[in-house]
């Protein structure tokens, strides 16, 4: 009961800070939702084409720019001459389609018009798709004056009119494209990745290590300025403490995962009420193995730079080859590297319920490392565990006198100087109690 005490104060401490609140809540939720803006578009190209239109009103210029815009994946934006002119040259705009002032005038005279294409150096990649993209409506505008021409030839010195003939080759070219002779179709191979299964576990274990082994970094703290050694004074045995701040970071490492799972509970629809309770146990045993971690980086540690750079080094290091936010091919030497990363096994076990629609008993081997690394973790951490830096653990005798000399040492205790005493000189006093 007291270790759950001081495990609650350390959470009720945690909720109350609104600065670190919003560093290890919302700045995953704020990360996620730029990969997944990032990575859940089509898979297709899609991109604008920025065109300037001096031949305004006119036919064939109307007619080019209401083409444009009937590609699905290309955006029309019409721009003034002198405004496209000053994006290129602040290089807001890599590229820009003007049409000539007499494009539709050369179209009808029967003559050849032109398109101008103005760019930066070579326009970058996604530039590049747009002008082919407005090179094909250009090109089909093309075939179509083409066979005109060849009808228009064919009819010559027979009882059809040119207008006629021209009437019907738009009938039957309009037709053609409606209904195509060739016609392109997609076929996707597998199942499409969906970006929130995707990435929801790598940024659910990757936070929630990352702010617990940080944390251990008050730990440091507190053990520096004597904050440790006080509580001690409050008959809280060693063991007790010990297992408050394990309680603690657990339950904070949950709080986050819970978090971030009820997100996408609530937003995306990933789980079945069965399947979402099954992921919390999973983050609740990954929290446990990372609060068992950050005690071990904050009993090592002498000083809090020492753990903040060890947190984050470890942090960053389970991420990176635990497959957080990309699959591992098995046949590679980073596969066999990876099965020494906790986030690999969290990952493996949030992905199989999530995405495969597994249950607890297909992750039963992942669970069990995590279980095993908590508890390697937890008997290191108790092995080095110092109240005080850099010495010994000098309350274990005041621990006793705690137990056996009841009301006595509680009167010495509340004296005018007792306090003072037993948190600067703990071993001369209790050998005077």
């Amino acid at each position: 009961m007291k270790a759950l005490l001081v495990a609650l104060r350390e959470v009720r401490i945690y909720l109350q800070d609104k600065a670190d609140l919003a560093f290890s809540l919302l700045l995953p939720i704020a990360i996620f939702a730029l990969m997944y803006g990032a990575f859940s578009g089509q898979s297709m190209f899609h991109g604008t084409a920025y065109v300037v239109n001096q031949d305004e009103g006119k036919t064939y210029s109307r007619n080019f720019i209401k083409r444009l815009k009937k590609l699905d994946n290309l955006d029309v934006e019409l721009l003034s001459a002198s405004e496209a002119d000053s994006k290129l040259e602040s290089s807001d705009l890599l590229m820009v389609v003007f049409i000539p002032e007499d494009f539709s005038d050369e179209l009808e005279s029967e003559g050849q018009a032109s398109l101008v294409f103005k760019q930066r150096g070579n326009a970058g990649q996604e530039n590049q798709i747009v002008a082919s993209l407005v090179r094909g409506v250009a090109e089909e505008m093309n075939q179509e004056f083409a066979v005109q021409d060849q009808v228009k030839n064919a009819v010559k010195g027979k009882k059809i009119s040119i207008t006629e003939a021209k009437l019907a080759t738009r009938k039957f070219l309009g037709r053609e494209k409606d209904n195509p002779l060739i016609q392109v179709k997609e076929e996707e191979i597998g199942i499409k990745p969906d970006p929130v299964k995707l990435f929801l576990p790598g940024i659910i274990t990757m936070f929630v290590l990352f702010a617990i082994t940080l944390n251990a970094r008050v730990i440091v703290e507190e053990r520096k300025r004597g904050t440790l050694e006080r509580l001690l004074t409050t008959r809280l045995r060693i063991s007790q403490l010990f297992i408050g701040k394990f309680l603690a970071g657990t339950l904070r490492g949950f709080v986050q995962a819970l978090i971030l799972l009820i997100l996408g509970y609530i937003v995306f629809q990933l789980f079945t009420p069965l399947s979402f309770i099954e992921v919390l146990v999973i983050a609740l045993v990954f929290a446990a193995a990372a609060s068992a971690v950050g005690l071990l980086i904050a009993s090592v540690s002498r000083t809090e730079d020492q753990t903040v750079w060890m947190g984050t080094l470890f942090t960053m290091a389970m991420a990176m080859v635990g497959g957080t936010f990309f699959e591992i091919p098995k046949d590679s030497a980073l596969y066999s590297i990876s099965r020494a990363s906790m986030n690999t096994y969290a990952n493996d076990a949030l992905k199989m319920i999530m995405v495969k629609g597994g249950s607890l008993l297909d992750v039963g081997t992942e669970l069990a490392v995590l279980v095993g690394v908590a508890v390697v973790a937890l008997v290191l951490s108790r092995f080095f565990f110092k109240i005080i830096p850099g010495g010994h653990n000098r309350y274990e005798t005041v621990e006793t006198h705690l137990v056996h000399s009841g009301e006595r040492f509680k009167t010495l205790l509340d004296g005018p100087d007792g306090f003072f005493h037993v948190y600067n000189f703990p071993v001369p006093f209790c050998g005077l109690v």
